[in-house]
């Protein structure tokens, strides 16, 4: 049996996509999804903070920069937002070095640019 993180979490937080994306479809700002997925994590009572900023570390030492997630879910979860025709590996990438260099153990790139919404989970 594989042993997947956040799994009940994860299923939460890509439902209230869908919902959004079913609602909206693609063809908008990533603001426009971000506000509505707001709107879905409440109706669904998935604790969010929306644009949190997070410290960065490098080899331990904590740096003066910062990161600012598009969501942090279940004070656990990093979710990037994208409104793209296609994902491409930066930022898959991008996601990966951001649930690295924040000390978090799993990221969620949600794309909502494309017919269907399509996502990945980054395992640090």
């Amino acid at each position: 049996m594989t042993y997947i993180l956040f799994k009940d979490e994860s299923y939460k937080i890509i439902g209230a996509c869908f919902e959004v994306h079913k609602k909206l479809g693609s063809g908008f700002l990533e603001s426009v999804y971000s506000e509505a997925l707001e709107l879905e994590f409440k109706k669904a009572d998935i604790p969010y903070e929306r644009e949190k900023k997070l410290q960065v570390y490098y080899e331990d030492q904590l740096l003066n920069k910062y990161f600012r997630a598009d969501f942090v879910c279940y004070n656990s979860i990093i979710i990037e937002l994208k409104a793209t025709k296609y994902l491409i590996e930066a930022d898959r990438q991008q996601t990966l070095n951001n649930v690295k260099a924040t000390k978090f153990k799993l990221g969620l790139l949600i794309n909502f640019g494309t017919p269907s919404l399509t996502y990945k989970r980054i395992v640090n």
